[in-house]
C-alpha cells in the first residue's frame, strides 16, 4: 500500500518504511509525527481525494534535523565594482514512515530505538597493529659519498 502526501508544498508518494527527506517540519528526532494531507492511497482498492482523502493520514518518526549543502548565491554587475556574496543552507527533516492509516485510525507503533553503538574491539599483540612492517634499519650512504667528504668537491 502507498500513498501521496502534501507536505512543504510538494508531493511525495511513500510506502512503510520508507526514509523520506522533507521541509523542515517540527519535531524533536524519535518522536512521532501525522501527516495529514494524503491525497491518494494505492492497493488493492485506490481512492483519490477531492483534494484530499477524508479520515487517512501518515505517521512518521523523524530521523534527524539537518541542514542541507551550502548555496551561494553570487551577484556581479560588471564594470560597476558591484559584487554580492551570499550563502544559504536548506533546513529539512529526515522521515521514516511507520504507518499509512485509513478511517480516522492514530498511530500504533512507536518509534524504533536507536541500535546500540558497536563495541570498540581491542587488538592484542597479534592483532592489527602488531602487523605493521618493521623500520629497516639506518640506510647506507651513496658510493663514495661519507660524512666526511659530504659537500665537499675534489680539487685537482
Amino acid at each position: 500500500m502507498f500513498a501521496v502526501i502534501r507536505t512543504g508544498g510538494k508531493q511525495y508518494r511513500v510506502a512503510e518504511d520508507q526514509v523520506l527527506r522533507v521541509d523542515k517540519i517540527a519535531g524533536q528526532p524519535g518522536e512521532i509525527i501525522q501527516l495529514g494531507n494524503v491525497l491518494m492511497l494505492g492497493g488493492d482498492q485506490p481512492k483519490i481525494g477531492t483534494p484530499t482523502v477524508s479520515g487517512a493520514s501518515v505517521a512518521a518518526e523523524v530521523v534527524e534535523q539537518g541542514r542541507g549543502p551550502k548555496v551561494i548565491a553570487f551577484k556581479k554587475r560588471r564594470r560597476k565594482n558591484s559584487r554580492r556574496k551570499r550563502g544559504h543552507r536548506q533546513e529539512f527533516t529526515l522521515l521514516r514512515i511507520t504507518e499509512i492509516l485509513t478511517d480516522g485510525k492514530a498511530p500504533t507503533k512507536k518509534a524504533r530505538a536507536k541500535p546500540a553503538p558497536k563495541p570498540k574491539s581491542e587488538t592484542s599483540e597479534g592483532g592489527a597493529k602488531a602487523a605493521k612492517k618493521p623500520k629497516s634499519a639506518k640506510k647506507p650512504t651513496a658510493k663514495g659519498k661519507t660524512k666526511a667528504t659530504k659537500g665537499k668537491s675534489k680539487k685537482k
